[in-house]
């Protein structure tokens, strides 16, 4: 009984297909049984073909295996029972996979999901995801088109009891043996080549499966990070304890790129209020060790390394321990979603929380700087530290800024293809602008206290919009873009501070022109300011001291290793327009 209600179900649901897309109903005359017993392998192993073409690392072997073993087992899996349709149907796992690796492709032009993609799927809030996918409307059509009519097929044969006969099935098994004894073959001979054979990273979709078994695992991780980071401390203290009451933030940007702020040379007028202000000094040399917000926050928050981050991050705390440490009243106001990750986990360590999308509103930035004048109204003379998260430019480009604001039109493309890059790029121009107006505001809340006060402002990552052949568009690819690590970074000092602590203010005009890593140096560099001292403090990190040293350029992998930028995946084009920055590898 239990069957044939599931029978009918999916007859009925196949039924509605039909009468929503009438195309699909030709599927009913096509002889259906021995053409997804072939059909079902060939439209499986299309991201491995497309696989040999975007991962020229592969060696020669190591891309035959990649198709022959996949396609041998592919086969074999279909011409295993009788009932291709069920078979059919078992495969929706890797259908889900395939369809999501062809996205990815359709996105970045190369690389498999990576371990960060599982990630950043279960951290990204509903509209985030909803403005994504609402772009993506011709990757979507295509695996649709490639795997819809599979699911139709399948649930037909099931319906009507159709099958393979083992006249049908037997040239399918001697093909899948003899494909999948090629690509073992295949395999072994990679293994021995001067490029190596890793297959858990380099066969799909084995090596999709293992860095979803990777990203089970770093969840776990962060589950349990109360429990493995509650004795962790800084040991910080204050060295200006008879100072007055001093006020220091430290702004997080949301995928801003250095190329378009006309602070760095950019030709339009994104930073007008910023460029008039007195007491800011621009990094304009500065990269980011990663290209994902789940893991360049907490290294902007945090004082670990590029080598350190993957060993340690569960088990340390942020930049807000050390000034509470200090004697700092904290604050964390945010403009983003709460997702359970480390760093949520970072801001609940302040005294004062505010998260303003908790009301499920939507909330532009600016309601950040009118947030933290109330924090400082209510702190009265003890010092504060406070940290605003902003959701900057963050795509859907558009919908960062009000209206009024947008000065670069037309903006109101949203759709992810080449053909709207003007106006992607106007909306994402507009929301810089607005960037430059909420940070100009926050030196002005600063400003009329009249007390010491510094912002330090690091974007995460930056961005890629449609800006070469390669047609890259958002972040997060799980090979690096100049576009994405190329990010603005900047101090602002208010005349009290630059006053009181003139030198700070001379180190930091004086390393405006060196290399820096944002990643590295944000923690060091709001201790500096701050005059506080804690056992992990590194002023030839800092920006802000004369002793100041330039980086080594590193990045956080996938699988969350610090390597040398060179071998990060950056391209000739990148590395290029990097050099042409004055940025050295």
């Amino acid at each position: 009984m239990v069957s044939g209600v599931i029978r009918w179900a999916l007859y009925s649901i196949s039924m509605k297909l039909f009468k929503t897309f009438p195309t699909l109903a030709l599927l009913k005359t096509l002889p259906t049984p021995a053409l997804l017993m072939w059909g079902l392998p060939l439209l499986l192993l299309v991201p491995n073909i497309a696989l040999v073409f975007t991962e020229p690392h592969y060696s020669w072997a190591a891309r035959a295996a990649n198709i022959l073993l996949p396609g041998g087992g592919y086969m074999l899996l279909a011409s295993w029972s009788r009932n291709v349709g069920r078979t059919a149907l078992y495969m929706l796992p890797v259908m889900a996979l395939c369809a999501f690796q062809i996205v990815l492709l359709y996105l970045y032009g190369e690389s498999i999901i990576a371990i960060d993609m599982f990630l950043n799927v279960a951290t990204t809030n509903v509209s985030e995801a909803t403005e994504l996918l609402g772009s993506l409307g011709e990757a979507v059509a295509v695996v649709c088109a490639l795997y819809v009519p599979l699911l139709v097929i399948a649930v037909i044969l099931i319906v009507k009891k159709r099958f393979t006969t083992s006249a049908e099935r037997r040239p399918v098994r001697f093909a899948g043996a003899v494909l999948a004894v090629a690509g073992i073959v295949a395999a072994v001979t990679a293994f021995f080549l001067p490029q190596g054979y890793r297959p858990m990273r380099e066969l799909f979709p084995m090596n999709v499966c293992a860095n979803m078994v990777e990203a089970a695992g770093r969840t776990a991780l962060v589950r349990g990070y109360f429990d493995t980071s509650a004795d962790f401390s800084f040991g910080a203290k204050d060295t200006r304890n008879e100072s007055a009451p001093e006020i220091y933030v430290l702004v997080i940007g949301e995928t801003s790129r250095a190329e378009n702020w006309q602070l760095g040379g950019y030709g339009r007028d994104t930073n007008p209020r910023l460029g008039a202000r007195d007491g800011v000094v621009y990094y304009s040399r500065t990269l980011t060790e990663s290209n994902t917000t789940h893991k360049s926050v907490p290294l902007l928050m945090s004082h670990l390394t590029a080598k350190e981050f993957g060993d340690s991050i569960y088990s340390v705390k942020s930049v807000i321990t050390a000034f509470s440490e200090g004697g700092y009243r904290t604050a964390w106001l945010s403009n983003q979603q709460r997702n359970g990750q480390i760093i949520d986990f970072f801001g609940e360590e302040a005294d004062t929380v505010d998260f303003l999308t908790d009301d499920g509103a939507r909330h532009f930035d600016m309601e950040l700087a009118g947030t933290l004048a109330d924090v400082i109204n209510s702190t009265g003379s003890r010092k504060l530290f406070v940290v605003l998260h902003t959701y900057g430019s963050h795509f859907n480009y558009k919908e960062r800024y009000p209206e009024e604001s947008g000065k670069y039109l037309p903006d109101d493309a949203s759709e992810a293809e080449a053909v709207n890059r003007a106006q992607l790029l106007n909306a994402y121009d507009n929301s810089i602008r607005y960037v430059d107006a909420v940070l100009d505001s926050v030196a002005s809340v600063l400003e009329s206290t009249g007390r010491p006060a510094a912002m330090l402002y690091l974007s995460d990552h930056g961005e890629d919009i449609f800006d070469d052949s390669r047609g890259r568009f958002l972040h997060a690819s799980p090979t690096p873009t100049a576009h994405q690590l190329h990010v603005p970074m900047l101090v602002w000092l208010s005349e009290a501070y630059r006053g009181r602590y003139p030198e700070k203010y001379e180190a930091a005009l004086d390393n405006a022109q060196l290399d820096v890593s944002s990643s590295r140096s944000a923690f060091h560099t709001i201790l500096s300011l701050s005059g506080l001292v804690a056992k992990c403090y590194d002023p030839e990190a800092a920006v802000t001291e004369e002793c100041y040293r330039e980086p080594r350029r590193m990045y956080v992998n996938d699988y969350n290793e610090g390597v040398a930028l060179g071998v990060s995946g950056l391209k000739k084009q990148d590395i290029a327009l990097l050099s042409e920055d004055g940025i050295s590898m």
